[in-house]
């Protein structure tokens, strides 16, 4: 997990206008920005990245 969150939050910086709060979007962001070996480990970046947006839209509301 430690992984997952390291790599997603270098995206985030790099990307930060490429990603939202839709998983499903994320996935394509993902596959445009990299190649992934498994599609578990682009799974899981796009799922911690719209979830992650998802709790900071939460928090400036």
């Amino acid at each position: 997990m430690n992984r997952i969150r390291r790599i997603a939050n270098e995206l985030l910086q790099k990307y930060p206008d490429k990603f939202s709060a839709d998983y499903e979007k994320n996935k394509t962001v993902l596959n445009q920005l990299a190649e992934f070996r498994s599609k578990y480990l682009r799974n899981r970046l796009a799922g911690y990245i719209a979830k992650k947006l998802k709790v900071q839209a939460r928090v400036e509301q």
